[in-house]
């Protein structure tokens, strides 16, 4: 079996040849060979309008838990996995701390240390806040967990209103008691402007909105007419549109913080990811059913 990863030094079980691997793309000759195929991380569109033109590919497997972007890619017949898992130390991290940072007022302090400013203000805490997580999968659980140690109460949901979670469809019974929503659910056409200007007015005074979902999971306008109100304060991973682009209205909104998508893009990446796709090419070799197997189920 040929494959094409990022990566040119990763452990193979005996039967598997990696490709030649720039890091990045695959070379055009190299498409007719390639069997088991992994977009490199967040490598955007041109790393997967490719794959329908892999005429011998198999099975794709995708380091990224959303896959919404790749799946018009996939063509019939061949098997997608997902990074589910993957992301959960990392993003996890980085949610908590924009929580952290948005809660104690970190926007206004790195703007006054830019203008030399010492001013002392008192910021609500992470301590005693209700946090509304929306959407309870892999990396929602993994910031409960991290969470229980800020002594927070914690309300989970999801469509279902499993695992101990309440139902979305009752998540406005619950949205002005919240400190904190953080919002790490898919993409849909349910969840696109989920936060919308009708929640925003529904929002706490002084409450946070964290996304590190999906930028298109919160209305932009309305979050930026809100943060210019001056009642809630935001920290964001993910925005609409992506990349952001010069000038937009968010750059300059109050009391926000920004960060370019980087909440699975840390350290605790690369081992991960490879550890997962050698587990893959193993599983593949021994006929073992894959790990979050997207398309091609039986």
């Amino acid at each position: 079996m040929k494959i094409w990863t990022q990566w040119n030094n990763l452990s193979l079980p005996q039967g598997i040849t990696h490709l030649e691997t720039d890091g990045f793309i695959p070379a055009e000759s190299q498409f007719d060979e390639i069997e088991f195929y992994c977009p490199s991380y967040m490598g955007g569109i041109k790393t997967l309008e490719i794959i329908p033109r892999m005429k011998n590919l198999k099975t794709v497997h995708y380091s990224q838990a959303g896959y919404e972007d790749i799946l018009p890619h996939i063509p019939e017949g061949v098997v997608l996995c997902n990074g589910s898992g993957l992301h959960d130390v990392s993003t996890s991290e980085l949610a908590i701390g924009l929580t952290i940072a948005s809660r104690r007022g970190f926007a206004e302090f790195m703007d006054n240390q830019k203008k030399g400013i010492w001013k002392r203000t008192r910021q609500p805490a992470l301590a005693d806040s209700h946090v509304g997580i929306v959407g309870y999968g892999h990396i929602g659980k993994h910031i409960a967990s991290l969470l229980s140690h800020f002594e927070t109460k914690i309300t989970a949901f999801t469509r279902s209103g499993s695992d101990g979670a309440v139902k979305i469809s009752e998540f406005d019974d619950y949205l002005p008691q919240l400190d904190v929503i953080i919002l790490i659910l898919p993409l849909t056409k349910d969840s696109k402007h989920f936060m919308n200007a009708d929640r925003f007015k529904k929002m706490k005074d002084g409450a946070t909105l964290i996304n590190v979902a999906r930028g298109a999971i919160v209305d932009t306008d309305a979050l930026v007419a809100e943060l210019h109100t001056g009642r809630i304060t935001a920290g964001l991973d993910v925005t609409d549109p992506e990349p952001l682009p010069e000038g937009h209205p968010l750059w300059s909104a109050p009391n926000l913080i920004i960060t370019p998508h980087v909440g699975g893009d840390s350290g605790a990446f690369d081992p991960r990811a490879r550890k997962m796709v050698q587990e893959q090419l193993s599983r593949l070799v021994e006929n073992k059913p894959l790990r979050n197997q997207i398309t091609g189920l039986n």
